[in-house]
This record gives structure tokens, sequence and C-alpha cells, in this order.
């Protein structure tokens, strides 16, 4: 029986650092390059896990990788105010407004839509996961045309391999209630907002005007 649970724990292991493998494929950034764009507009992500908190998690950590990476970034708490003020609360909503809207509101040059594909912790026999996955595409509100887009993983396998069997469940019962308790994902929605929008990595955001580092990738 031991064995077994070791091998199941083992195999989750694995599975969890798969998950975390990024496309191998070229990006094409002759649109990016093409446009060049200097200011972004992000928009409430869209939240497709069961936690309610995935949006504003990672809304509030999507500013500092872009600005880090050279671009100016709409406020995002001025954004979010500016649609409620129209009567648009809900992301699903928000990101079905038109392009040259969008545009004609803030005066960006791109929008950034953001998608929350997983965000919380789960019970895996010996171990609590907590992870967050999003994609996001970078679009164009001069012409429509999507410029970039990109996923990214953060995940975090708090098992505990000693205390035996019996001490492994119970620190594994602990650990998710700690984490639900005190949202275990929002560093890791950080974690995740910094690798799907820092310039410099492969697959990444070009940089930005405002980088020392413009025009050389």
């Amino acid at each position: 029986m031991r064995r077994m649970l070791t091998r199941i724990a083992t195999l989750g292991t694995v599975l969890l650092f798969a998950g975390c493998a990024v496309p191998t494929g070229q990006m094409d950034y002759a649109a990016f390059k093409a446009s060049r764009p200097r200011s972004i507009v992000v928009l409430p992500p869209l939240n497709e896990s069961p936690d309610i908190k995935a949006t504003y998690a990672m809304l509030s950590q999507t500013t500092y990788p872009l600005a880090e990476s050279g671009y100016y970034v709409l406020p995002v708490a001025l954004v979010d105010e500016t649609f409620r003020q129209n009567g648009l609360t809900v992301p699903g909503d928000i990101h079905t407004v038109p392009v040259p809207k969008l545009r004609e509101i803030f005066g960006a040059d791109a929008a950034l839509y953001v998608t929350v594909t997983d965000y919380g912790s789960r019970y895996q026999v010996l171990s609590s996961v907590t992870r967050v996955a999003a994609n996001a595409r970078l679009v164009d509100l001069k012409t429509g045309d999507e410029l970039w887009s990109g996923t990214a993983v953060a995940a975090n396998d708090s098992g505990n391999s000693g205390g035996g069997l019996i001490g492994m469940l119970v620190t594994a019962a602990i650990n998710q209630a700690v984490n639900h308790a005190t949202d275990a994902s929002y560093p890791l929605a950080g974690t995740a907002s910094a690798r799907l929008l820092s310039a410099g990595t492969r697959n990444g955001i070009l940089y930005g005007p405002r980088s020392p580092k413009y025009q050389s990738d």
C-alpha cells in the first residue's frame, strides 16, 4: 500500500512539472515590430477557474512586468473604474468591447487580453498542489491585429517526504487548509504574470520604448 501511494505521489510530481513546459515553436514578431506599441491597457482577465479571486489577483500583478519591459501601462484601477462607470463589470463583456471603442476611450496603442485558466490549491493524496496558469494576447488598437500571444504556469507542491505515511497525509491536509485560508495562489499569480509578460524571454513580448534594450530583440 505504501509503495503504491509513493508511486502515485511521484507520478503526480512528474505530471506537475510536465505541465510547466513551454512551446518550442518560434514566435512571429513581424506585426509586433511593425506596430511597436508604446502604451498598453490591460483588460480585467477572464477567469476560467472556480476561484473568484483569480481575476483581480492576476490583474493587480500585470503592471510591474510590463512596465519593467518598457511600456506605459494605464493604471489598472482607473481602467477598471472606467468600465464600471460605463456599466461593464464582467470581464466577459469587457473583452467583447470593439477595438475602436477601446482606442477611443483609453487612447492606448494596444490592449492586453488575459485569461486565467487555472487558479487554486488541490489536495493530491500526499501533497497540496497550488497552481496558476494563464494566457494572454496583445492586440493593436489601431488595426485590431494580434501582435503577440503567450502562456505561463506557476506551481508549488507542498508535499512532505518525511514523518511516515500518516504524517504525510496529515501534513498535506493541513497545507491544503492553510493554502485556501491564505490564498496561496496570489504570489504564484505574480510569478505567472512575470513569466508571461516579461521581455527578454523565449517567445515573450518585445522590449518597449522605455527600456534601454528597446529594438535590441
